[in-house]
Order: C-alpha cells, then sequence, then structure tokens
C-alpha cells in the first residue's frame, strides 16, 4: 500500500467488488480496487523512479533500524523502503493485501538473492505473526492511513506492538489534518469535515475521498497529531522521536516551532515497544 504524490492517468481495471458488509475490516472499495489492480503494482516503481521521496524515509529507517535484525514491512506495496535495508544486512518480511505487490517483491528478492519473505495479509487481521517474532517494524507512505475506521487502525497498532520484541522499533508515516488548509481546495474539505464528521456515522474528522491513478475513490485518513498519539500510546507504544515534514515531504520541516501543527505536511514518528505484556488486539 502507498500513497498518492502525482497526476491522474488512465482508468484502471477494477474487479469485481464485494458488497459492503463482506469487504475485510478496515478496507474501503477504492483500497480494494487499489490492491487488486496488477497494473499499478508493475508500473509502481517506473512511477515514482525519479522521485526523492523516499530519500528522506530511507534516512529515518537506517537510523532506527540500527542492528541487522528482521524487519517486517506492513504495507510494503513494490518493497522499495525494504529492500535497501535488507540489502544492508538486514533480514525482510514483506506484508500487504495486495497480490500483486507482492510478486514484484519476491521478483527483486529472487533476482537479487535477497533474504525477504512475502505474506499476503490484511493489516488489521495479523494473527498468524507469533508474538514478539520481529526486531523491527514500519508502516510507510501514509499507509496506516489507507486503514479506514479508527477502531481497525488500533487494532492494527496493536498487532504490530505485540508482534515486536520488547524494545524493538517502529517507524510509520502519516499525513497532517491540518495541513489542509494550505492545499488548494483544502480549507473548503476542510470546513465541510469538521462541520459535518460529528453527524455522519461512517466517517470520521480525517477521512478523504479522491480519484487516484485512475481510481475513482480512493480513501486516506490524514491524522490530527493529539489523535494519533494517543492511538499509539493506547496499543503500548512509547514516542521516541516526531518529524514534522515539510511541504515536499522530503525534509524536516525547517523552524518547526513556527506554526509547526499547520505547516507539517505530515510526520514520520519513531516508537519503541514497551516492555510491559499488553492484550493482543489492544
Amino acid at each position: 500500500m502507498n500513497p498518492p504524490d502525482r497526476p491522474q492517468e488512465r482508468p484502471q481495471e477494477r474487479p469485481r467488488q464485494p458488497p459492503a458488509w463482506k469487504l475485510p475490516p478496515g478496507v474501503s472499495r477504492g483500497l480494494w480496487d487499489y490492491v487488486h489492480s496488477e497494473s499499478i503494482a508493475t508500473d509502481y516503481d517506473d512511477y515514482f523512479a525519479h522521485n526523492t521521496l523516499f530519500d528522506f524515509d530511507s534516512q529515518m529507517l537506517a537510523e532506527a533500524f540500527d542492528e541487522p535484525g528482521l524487519v517486517v514491512d506492513l504495507g510494503c506495496g513494490t518493497g522499495r523502503a525494504l529492500t535497501p535495508l535488507v540489502e544492508a544486512g538486514h533480514r525482510g518480511l514483506a506484508v500487504d493485501l495486495s497480490l500483486p505487490m507482492l510478486k514484484e517483491v519476491q521478483q527483486k528478492a529472487t533476482d537479487s538473492n535477497l533474504p525477504i519473505e512475502c505474506l499476503q495479509a490484511n493489516l488489521v487481521e495479523l494473527d498468524t505473526l507469533a508474538d514478539a517474532s520481529v526486531d523491527y517494524a514500519m508502516c510507510m507512505f501514509s499507509t496506516l492511513g489507507m486503514i479506514r475506521g479508527r477502531e481497525s487502525r488500533r487494532k492494527f497498532l496493536a498487532h504490530t506492538h505485540r508482534i515486536l520484541k520488547p524494545g524493538g522499533h517502529f517507524v510509520l508515516h502519516v499525513h497532517n489534518y491540518w495541513y489542509n488548509l494550505r492545499d488548494p481546495g483544502g480549507p473548503w474539505w476542510l470546513l465541510k469535515n469538521l462541520v459535518t464528521a460529528p453527524f455522519q456515522k461512517e466517517v470520521e474528522l480525517g477521512d478523504k475521498w479522491f480519484p487516484y491513478r485512475g481510481l475513482p475513490s480512493m480513501f486516506l485518513h490524514v491524522f490530527r497529531w493529539t489523535e494519533l498519539a494517543a492511538d499509539l500510546r493506547a496499543a503500548g507504544f512509547t514516542i521516541e522521536k516526531r518529524v514534522p515534514l515539510d511541504a515536499t515531504r522530503r525534509h524536516a520541516l525547517p523552524w518547526p516551532w513556527l506554526f509547526g501543527p499547520l505547516r507539517a505536511n505530515g510526520w514520520i514518528v519513531v516508537c519503541r515497544q514497551s516492555k510491559l505484556k499488553r492484550n493482543s488486539h489492544g
């Protein structure tokens, strides 16, 4: 799973969708289309080939995952963040709901003889992974925001805490709710969301739908910092570092003390798994 970042292109194939009540927990209709798209997966690396979006992320991940170990990439996409870590000496576990994306990861691992295993799974339903089985975890490129519903996002975070070894690091990226004040059309969306979300059962503050790469209705949840911090702490994580990002999402935000909560495009957050044993599902 990976976020939008470029203009729209040709319409994508749309697999037959199950009725809403049969969609997996946390999976929107737009995400269902996304994870089943062969063309999005096969075109993904070319689509971002000249984009430096990943450079800052790679630096943060390398600093947080400082000793060789097993890294689980939760919502791995084509493994663009995982592959450099494995090349640097880690072992990898690539987890995604998208089978086409996992096929791309497996091909890279085979071609370069990299120790990466692949697992197709919904991020809200990670029961197949054992407690304390991984050294490091990451959920990059807004993937947490692609999970619909706060309860589902909290279940995912609880699973992540459970599968990490005591003291293991978890690194994630999300978008900032209030940054919409700076986006074209964003203030109007923000006003509508603030006014209507409290009265709609199926919509939360921060829920957005928009066209993306030919898909008519992609879903993304954007976060208020207080909301994200509360969810991470409820799962048992200790927040060690919060890095606000500039408008391009390629650097740390300069002068974060100057209206940082409004100027930050989003955050990269480094957390540590607490040593206290918690309930597997939060």
